[in-house]
Parts: C-alpha cells; sequence; structure tokens
C-alpha cells in the first residue's frame, strides 16, 4: 500500500460538501439526517471520487455502506443502461441492507436502478431486472457467479467494484468464488475492499487485483461500540428466562434482538416469550428467504419489538429501531460480541448491551472489555419492586393517552349512569373496569423472598473424622458442592454422573465443576443457586439401579469405628492403605469363617480339604 490519508485529515470535522460529494447528494444525506462524515466516509469519499483504489480497516456499523456508495452514485452514467458497479457481500441479508441503503441515497438522481443478487430468491425477478439494466448490482458471490454463467449478467462495462466484509467473505469459504468474479471483470476498473480484519489472505487479494491502493484504517472496534453502554448481569441458566422478561418491563427503548447460541434456542426462547404475551420472532439460518425478510419487515415496522437471532442470521442486520441487544448466552469470541452489540448504536445513535453471564462465564468477562477499551457496568436482575412501579406508571400512562379517546364521554355516561343506579363509588367503578381489561395473571409481581444463602451453607455441617479430606480447592465462584449417592463400586465413570444430571435435570454442560468419585458417592460442583425444580426432577433419578438422592455435602456421615465397636483402633495396612479382614470396619461373615475345614478319616487323622474348589 502506498499512502495514508490519516495525515491529510483536517484538524476540523468536515461536513459531506467539504468532502466533494455533489450538491443532490449532500441535500439527500440531510433529509436522511445525517450531520457529519464518520471517520471513514471522511477517509473514503474523497479519496474514491479522485478514482484511486482503497482498502479500508472498519468495523460493523462505522458507515462504510455510505462511504463507497456515495462516490458510486456521483460518477455513473443513468443513461447507460449496462452494469457500471457491483457490490459483493458475503450474506443475503448484508445484500439487502446494502441495496436498499445506495436505493435510499439515490432517490433524486433520476434513472438510477439498483439490483440485489442472492441465493433463496427466485431467479425471475433477478432476470428480469437484469434484462431491464441494472446500474449497480449487489449481491452474493455465488449467484453472481450463476448469473456470469447464464450470460445474464455483462460486467465488459464495469467501472467500480466493491468488496464488502472481504473477512467474513473469505470465513465463509468464497475465496475461489470472488478470484472467479474479478478474473471476469475489466482489468481497469476501480476497487475498494472493505474488513473489520486484515489478514494476510485480504492483503494478498488487494495486492493482486487493486491498483496501487490508499490504506485507509478507522479506530480500532472500541470505536464501534463507543456509543452503546454496555452492562451485564450474573444470573444462572435457570432464572435467564425470568431475568429477561423483567428486562423487557423495566427497560425503555424500541426494538430488541436477544442472541442465542442455536436455532433450536431461538425458537425455543421465541415462544417462551409469545406465552408470556411478547410480540417475538425467531431469525436464524433454517427460514427461507421469503420469512426472513418478513420477519425483518416486522421489526422494522414495529409490528415485532423482539428478534431472537443467532450470529449468522443477524449478519448485516441494520434497523433502526434496535435500541438494545441482549446477549442472552454469551458469545464464544469477543469478535462475535463486538459484532453483535453494533447491532445497535449505529451512525452516531446511542444505543444499549446488555450481557447475561452465569458463574462459570465470568473470566469472559475481561477478554470482552479488553476489547470494548472500557469496563462493562454491572447490574441487577430488576426487582418486583422497580416492574411494579414501571407497570404502574404504564397504566397511570393509558388512562391519561384514553382519556383523549373519541369514546371517552359516551363510557363515561355509562359509567356515570352505572354509579348512580348502584349506589357505587366511582372509584370502585374505575377498578373493576381496570380488572376487566387485565389478564387472568396478576397485575403486581409479588415481593421478591429474602436472598437466601447458597445451599451447602444452609446446613449445619457434621463434624468430619480424622484424616477426610474433600478437595485440595474451593468450588468456583458461585458454585457449591452437591452429593450423589452412587460411586464406584456402582461402576459408574464422570458420564453418567453428567448424563443423568443434565438430562432429567435441564442441567448445561457448562453448569458443571469438579467430579470427585468416592465408593459408595460422587461429590459434584454445580451452581449453589439451584432452584427446587431440579431436586424435583432429580427425586426418583436412578443410575445403574440406584437412586441417586441429588442434596447439598455436608461432609461425610460419622461412622463407628473398630474401637467404638469392639474397643479396638482401625488400623490401615501400611501395603495397599486399606484395612485387613481382622481390622476392617465392617467384617463381612464370609471373611469371619475359616477358609479350610477339616474331616476325619476312618482311620482316625484329621484332612483338611479347602471349602471351595
Amino acid at each position: 500500500m502506498t499512502s495514508d490519508l490519516s495525515t491529510a485529515l483536517p484538524a476540523e470535522t468536515p461536513t459531506f460538501a467539504d468532502l466533494g460529494l455533489v450538491d443532490t447528494l449532500v441535500e439527500r444525506l440531510a433529509s436522511l439526517g445525517y450531520e457529519t462524515p464518520t471517520p471513514i466516509q471522511a477517509r473514503a469519499i474523497p479519496t474514491l471520487l479522485e478514482g484511486k483504489d482503497v482498502v479500508g480497516l472498519a468495523q460493523t456499523g462505522t458507515g462504510k455502506t455510505a462511504a463507497f456508495a456515495l462516490p458510486i452514485l456521483q460518477k455513473i452514467d443513468p443513461r447507460n443502461s449496462k452494469t457500471q458497479a457491483i457490490v459483493l457481500a458475503p450474506t443475503r441479508e448484508l445484500a439487502l441492507q446494502v441495496c436498499e441503503a445506495i436505493t435510499a441515497y439515490a432517490v433524486n438522481i433520476p434513472g438510477v436502478r439498483v439490483l440485489p443478487v442472492y441465493g433463496g430468491q427466485g431467479y425471475g425477478f433477478q432476470l428480469q431486472g437484469l434484462q431491464r439494466g441494472a446500474h449497480i448490482v449487489v449481491g452474493t458471490p455465488g449467484r453472481v457467479i450463476d448469473h456470469l454463467e447464464r450470460g445474464s449478467l455483462d460486467l465488459t462495462a464495469l467501472e467500480f467494484l466493491v468488496l464488502d466484509e472481504a473477512d467474513e467473505m473469505l470465513n465463509m469459504g468464497f475465496a475461489e468464488d470472488v478470484e472467479r468474479i474479478l478474473a471476469d471483470t475489466p482489468e481497469y476498473k476501480q476497487v475498494a475492499l472493505f474488513s473489520a480484519t486484515m489478514p494476510k489472505t485480504i492483503r494478498g487479494l488487494a495486492k493482486k487485483y487493486l491498483h496501487d491502493p490508499v490504506d485507509i484504517a478507522t479506530p480500532k472496534a472500541t470505536t464501534s461500540t463507543a456509543t452503546v453502554r454496555q452492562r451485564w448481569i450474573q444470573v444462572s441458566h435457570h432464572h435467564k428466562l425470568d431475568a429477561l422478561t423483567r428486562l423487557l418491563e423495566v427497560e425503555t427503548g424500541d426494538g430488541m434482538i436477544v442472541f442465542v447460541r442455536t436455532k433450536s434456542a431461538t425458537e425455543e426462547l421465541a415462544d417462551k416469550l409469545r406465552g408470556r404475551g411478547y410480540a417475538a420472532a425467531a431469525l436464524n439460518g433454517d427460514l427461507v428467504q421469503a420469512q426472513r425478510e418478513r420477519t425483518v419487515a416486522q421489526l422494522k415496522s414495529g409490528a415485532i419489538d423482539l428478534i431472537i437471532a443467532t450470529d449468522v442470521a443477524a449478519r448485516g442486520l441494520d434497523v433502526e429501531r434496535i435500541s438494545h441487544v441482549v446477549n442472552y448466552d454469551i458469545p464464544h469470541d469477543t469478535e462475535a460480541y463486538v459484532h453483535r452489540i453494533g447491532r445497535t448504536g449505529r451512525a452516531g445513535r446511542t444505543g444499549e448491551a446488555i450481557l447475561f453471564v452465569t458463574p462459570r462465564e465470568r473470566r469472559m468477562l475481561s477478554a470482552i472489555e479488553k476489547v470494548s477499551g472500557r469496563p462493562v457496568e454491572e447490574m441487577s436482575v430488576p426487582t418486583a419492586e422497580e416492574v411494579n412501579e414501571r407497570r404502574a406508571g404504564r397504566f397511570a400512562q393509558a388512562i391519561t393517552s384514553s382519556m383523549g379517546s373519541l369514546q371517552f364521554h359516551a363510557f363515561r355516561t355509562l359509567v356515570e349512569e352505572y354509579a348512580q343506579e348502584n349506589d357505587v363509588a366511582m372509584t370502585d367503578v374505575a377498578a373493576a373496569l381496570a380488572v376487566m381489561s387485565q389478564t387472568d395473571k396478576e397485575f403486581f409481581l409479588r415481593p421478591d423472598p429474602p436472598k437466601a444463602p447458597a445451599r451447602a451453607r444452609d446446613f449445619e455441617p457434621r463434624p468430619k473424622p480424622a484424616g477426610y479430606e474433600r478437595s485440595d480447592r474451593l468450588p468456583a465462584e458461585g458454585a457449591a458442592v452437591y452429593r450423589v449417592a452412587v460411586g464406584k463400586r456402582h461402576k459408574i465413570g464422570p458420564s453418567a454422573i453428567v448424563g443423568a444430571l443434565a438430562n432429567e435435570g435441564s442441567l448445561k454442560r457448562s453448569d458443571f465443576g469438579k467430579i470427585t468419585i468416592g465408593q459408595d458417592h460422587t461429590l459434584v460442583e454445580l451452581p449453589a443457586d439451584l432452584p427446587d425444580a431440579v431436586f424435583e426432577a432429580l427425586a426418583n433419578t436412578r443410575i445403574s439401579g440406584k437412586l441417586i438422592e441429588l442434596q447439598p455435602d455436608t461432609g461425610p456421615p460419622i461412622r463407628r469405628t473398630r474401637e467404638d465397636r469392639k474397643g479396638k483402633p482401625y488400623k490401615k495396612s501400611s501395603a495397599s492403605g486399606k484395612g485387613s479382614h481382622e481390622n476392617r470396619p465392617y467384617p463381612s461373615k464370609a471373611a469371619d469363617k475359616k477358609p479350610y475345614e477339616t474331616k476325619t478319616t476312618t482311620d482316625g487323622k484329621p484332612v483338611r480339604k479347602p471349602r471351595h474348589k
């Protein structure tokens, strides 16, 4: 790379007019609410208007779509119906977002046609658009290649090519497709490559296909999250749903994306939220494209307020209504976290990001704070009092707004007549009408019970006999030790313990800590705040035919020693560490019998014969 614009920027923040854009585009940006360029726009727009190739290092949500779309719109010729610009995106969601953005910018430029081209949509619409003439094509690599091979996409007049989120494109296995498309384009064209990271593969691609490009780097990932307030809540897996619903009641905002790890979890959580009265929908890779587009459109219009999504499904999603991002399941890596919270706080807007952290996931916090560049605030699950206060406030607001209804006076007359005829106070009538408007569930939450100590500490531990050692280390923070009444003599291993507790008690693998298998019992580290429902579900669970009898561990039972029984101390043999037949605390009857029996022959001589062959 030969040059860097970072030193060429003016000291003061430039306007869009200062960047060299024509008045038509500047006026359109003003009408859309764009006030000042973002760093990537301030660097990329003048460079692209000069006709230079660009390699841009920019995070999600930094405004890079406008950075390449505005110069393209200013330089294409609407009178020429051939395709003059193509934008490659890794996912159909991002392709649609880019297409919508370019179309919005081009409102005041008559004759410009922008066409999305992606898999999952029928060929008919795309073929018609290409035959009519699309000045700008935005598509995914696979479908673009399909049209190239069909001969329906002609790139001979191409002047601009953009690779958006190039690193993601290569990570998804599109490297060969991208090179195949680049090979079909004219040698002399303007190329812009944008990527959140800059690995060697991206550098190699730029070196091979770009001519003397300008390096443009925006500040690191921290700037893409600078407008997002980040908070975290420690909550066990079993209490996540209740914590989320309380957040939905207390937090003020519009749309929300809730991130989970798996496709099945999106459907399960969306069903549970709908059951609690929330307008929620799942967004995952198994949905057909039409359904995905319909779900996003409903979120934009306000028909639904909640999207439950996986990382891949939400890639490229840009909806202005999204005020909150909730990490219901903590992401596996910090890059995914940055992409997730980048769904809010975009284009200078503020946003809220809340992270659910189970006790065993605390170690991820430091890594997340490091990539964010600032601490993530700790918060508590909203209390019942806070939820009730918010419900009362909404109830009061509903009364006030209803007074402006056209039907208000008609209903007031009915209420007055009812009160007079039945000699009932107006406040009682109002309360009865409020009850009519509610569902069967209680309007106010019951007060939260006092916080109980961890289960393992609810019981006074029994005194431990000399020589008893439970573990060389204490349980992890937020965990406690539980006792299961099966052990080595039942021929079980850790997998049997984990399998039974996870399947019957709905525990996750991440809930398990150290497992110590004894002769007739097992000690398992589990969350200290296991709900009663887990104990109830495991009450009849058996392993190797024996009830597991899960309970907080209070130390081993006090056994009577041989000294207690016969006045002799219990001794261990020096060789094996185990008691011999003579000094075991519980000698078996077979061990007390003599190993030989004596019989007398006819000549009177004793003969010793083994009892068993």
